[in-house]
């Protein structure tokens, strides 16, 4: 038998700082452009039968740090009408050098908290000033976009849009966590992108959210939502829009419905690690950049085991005989 320690949501949240995770985040997509990682294919399947969803395997060992992290992942659209996260985890994490096992987390606010955390990276590396935000959804990963992109950078206002009264109650709660900044519901996507030279869109839409021709000059966008051939965010005129391209994933990245009938191959995609290395950025204040994101298991490892090792610290949790 060995000690594990199971760290509740409640436990993860006490333990997690966005100001504290972002650089664990920039250096697990250092290590991920180096190749300096272990990131097998992950593996998603349709699961369920009355409201059918898709769940997700996702491993993953930066090389050199003490442990390596296993998420299982759950994507369930139907949740929202019943008041359910519509992405629900949990993540393993074990001991790179025995094998044996170290902490079991509840993984939706990693996963939550990882994700937003790569557009604050995305607009304090790629943005032409203090952040004017406009983002496009209204649901757990809009928020955690917004508080993480505060936390990055100077941002100055946050309009949500949202096709449903969702968004008056993320711009309520938004308002809540960020008192210093000014944050708006607007009932049109004009609306969002008017003034906002930050613009995220975190939905699982299958069609665009936004037209491309309404972006400013500028402009970066952050798609965070689709991950499949099937979700789309963007349109074609905002990427043919785009100066330079980038993904976290390039391989994974291009085959989502973003990139897949535009023409776009994964070579146009630059990695975003070069972003953090300073070989490319922003060249000038008119270009409108396309960040897009389709999750790493490598920034889920980071996170875990930046969890669990501040966990043992603090000793946080709960330790259980497994």
């Amino acid at each position: 038998m060995t000690d594990v320690r199971v760290l509740s949501d409640d436990d993860v949240a006490a333990l997690l700082s966005l100001s504290d995770l972002l650089p664990e985040i920039e250096r697990a997509f250092v290590k991920q452009g180096r190749g300096e990682v272990e990131r097998p294919p992950r593996p998603h399947y349709p699961v369920g039968t009355e409201t059918p969803g898709t769940a997700l395997t996702m491993p993953a060992y930066l090389h050199g740090d003490p442990t390596y992290a296993t998420k299982l992942a759950a994507v369930h659209e139907s949740n929202a009408e019943r008041e359910l996260p519509t992405v629900n985890a949990q993540v393993a994490v074990t001991d790179a050098e025995t094998g044996l096992p170290l902490a079991y987390l509840a993984g939706t606010r990693v996963t939550s908290a990882r994700t937003g955390c790569i557009g604050g990276l995305a607009a304090r590396e790629l943005s032409n000033g203090p952040v004017r935000l406009g983002v496009f959804g209204a649901g757990t990963q809009a928020r955690w976009q917004t508080r993480a992109i505060a936390a990055a950078t100077d941002l100055e206002r946050v309009r949500v849009y949202s096709p449903s009264d969702s968004r008056e109650a993320c711009a309520a709660d938004l308002r809540e966590r960020l008192p210093d900044v000014g944050v708006t519901a607007v009932d049109s996507p004009d609306r969002a992108l008017a003034g906002s030279n930050v613009v995220v869109t975190a939905t699982t839409s299958a069609d665009p959210v936004f037209d491309g021709g309404g972006l400013e000059a500028g402009t970066l966008v952050v798609a965070v939502g689709a991950f499949t051939p099937e979700m789309r965010e963007l349109d074609g005129v905002t990427v043919r829009r785009a100066s330079r391209l980038f993904a976290d994933v390039p391989e994974e990245a291009v085959e989502t419905g973003d990139f897949a009938d535009v023409g776009v191959e994964a070579t146009d995609l630059t990695p975003l690690s070069d972003v953090f290395e300073g070989r490319v950025g922003r060249e000038s204040d008119e270009e409108v950049l396309v960040v897009a994101s389709v999750g790493s298991a490598v920034l889920d490892a980071a996170t875990a085991g930046h969890l669990y090792e501040r966990a043992e610290r603090e000793d946080a949790g709960t330790v259980v005989e497994l």
